[in-house]
């Protein structure tokens, strides 16, 4: 319960079965990945409902995530499947060869002649081949291999800068997300946005399926940086998606990227994910490298709300042994970090009387020896305001609404606990939350506490009370 950074991993045949998928759910992860780039749909409702069992029975909380695959831009098939290309080979993508040789291979993505120029450099394989164009035609894009390497069947294609125009919403998108909302899924992550617009669309889609996901966005296409800030603002949070867009932008700006744009997000009351390759050794090694720590940790330090795994909890050898790293990095690093209350909390804005009692919480918090924060909530936005800002007061958010705690899995410092509102009367209500705080150990007699609550009692987004409480002294 203390731990502040929230841990989302990816599920897959390492971690589908009952036995694996309990074990790192107790181990510390807090939200689970669905990679609708693989499976089918009834292997994913197959795996939440396996998750959902378990977790009940466990009596935790776990959010959701249901991940878009997005326009994944990939090459055809080859003969031989894979062939070998050296500095200086000629080589192409032919919209209209069917299977691939030493010479050319087909495209899945057959736009790709008109967005591409002379002298683009189109990167593969995650960015490990690199190939400059010589010529484009009506269906064949002519290169010249720079740097050479295995190139084998549906491997990514990426160009350098960006610029592809495909939409961030494919039809087998719009189908998965229809499955998200029967999933009851948590969140959505939409792949390759390039703009507000991508955003709004993914959220109208869902909507009207009957969904009330929050929605991701995932920052990996050179456009999305430049407009970062609009879609933000479309968003309920992002996804810095390391990968994808280490290929696009190079690898170099990342990490200057990653600082901004979690930055940004807390600015702007959103939550944000850091994804990709945290800990990619351990799909083969039982211990991380001191690199992955270090990685994890100053994600950490940045102010991350969770850090995700992938192949390493779907496809690797040490799903477990991997989850329990990353808990015990993720501890060390939030303990590790200084709270204060900078420039940024004395002139961020608000309107909203519910937001104001956040601040004020943060503020009472860093100026008594407050034990906890305690937000009677509906909906989870006053937990999701006061955890905007470090100040190394866990934050406790007690809700009857089972939505608003899956949800709340994800931000950083808030820890949702369930209470039924028996009592609709103030004083009555505050007596049960206490008796509910000491039930689960979070709390002691004679802790000084912050409660923020909301008259009429269960309206969403009514909270107009603070009230510091001595606990055991209340009445």
């Amino acid at each position: 319960m203390v731990r502040a950074t929230k841990i989302v991993a990816t599920l897959g045949p390492a971690s589908s079965e009952p036995e694996v998928l309990e074990r790192i759910l107790v181990a510390g992860v807090n939200v689970v990945r669905v990679n609708f780039s693989h499976g089918t749909s009834d292997e994913h409702r197959e795996v939440v409902a396996r998750v959902r069992e378990i977790v009940a029975r466990l009596g935790r909380d776990i959010g959701v995530l249901a991940d878009l695959q997005g326009p994944k831009i990939r090459i055809g098939k080859f003969a031989e499947g894979k062939v070998t290309l050296a500095e200086g080979d000629k080589f192409s993508f032919d919209t209209a060869c069917e299977i691939g040789g030493q010479q050319c291979v087909g495209l899945d993505y057959k736009e790709l002649v008109d967005d591409v120029r002379v002298g683009d450099t189109l990167l593969l394989n995650d960015g490990r081949m690199t190939m400059r164009v010589d010529r484009v035609g009506t269906t064949a894009i002519d290169c010249t291999v720079v740097v050479g390497g295995v190139l084998s069947n549906r491997k990514g294609i990426n160009r350098q800068g960006g610029g592809l125009s495909a939409p961030a919403l494919t039809s087998k998108d719009m189908e998965d997300i229809r499955t998200a909302v029967s999933l009851e899924a948590d969140f959505l992550a939409v792949s390759f946005p390039r703009n507000a617009g991508d955003m709004y669309m993914a959220r109208e889609l869902m909507r009207a399926a009957g969904g009330k996901m929050l929605v991701i966005a995932k920052i990996e296409r050179y456009e999305a940086i430049g407009n970062r800030e609009e879609i933000l603002k479309a968003s309920d949070g992002i996804m810095v998606a390391r990968g994808d867009l280490a290929v696009e932008v190079g690898d170099a700006a990342v990490p200057a990227l990653q600082k901004r744009m979690i930055r940004m997000a807390r600015e702007l009351n959103k939550v944000t994910i850091t994804a990709t390759q945290m800990m990619e050794s351990m799909i083969e090694s039982p211990v991380p490298t001191r690199a992955e720590v270090s990685d994890v940790a100053n994600a950490v330090l940045d102010g991350t709300d969770a850090v995700m795994l992938s192949a390493e909890t779907a496809a690797g050898k040490y799903p477990v042994e991997t989850v329990e790293s990353m808990v015990r990095i993720c501890a060390e690093a939030d303990r590790g970090e200084s709270a204060s209350l900078g420039p940024e909390y004395m002139t961020r804005g608000f309107t909203r009387i519910d937001q104001s009692i956040a601040m004020s919480a943060l503020f009472v918090a860093q100026h008594l020896k407050i034990r906890a924060m305690v937000a009677l909530t509906q909906s989870g936005s006053t937990a999701l305001w006061m955890s905007r800002i470090d100040c190394n007061v866990p934050i406790y958010a007690l809700t009857p609404e089972e939505s608003s705690r899956r949800r709340m899995c994800l931000y950083r410092e808030v820890h949702p606990i369930i209470l039924q509102y028996k009592s609709t009367e103030r004083e009555s209500l505050l007596l049960e939350a206490e008796a509910r705080l000491i039930e689960k150990g979070v709390v002691d007699k004679g802790d000084l506490v912050i409660i923020t609550i909301g008259e009429p009692i269960g309206k969403s987004g009514g909270t107009n009370t603070l009230k510091i409480v001595r606990i055991g002294e209340h009445g």
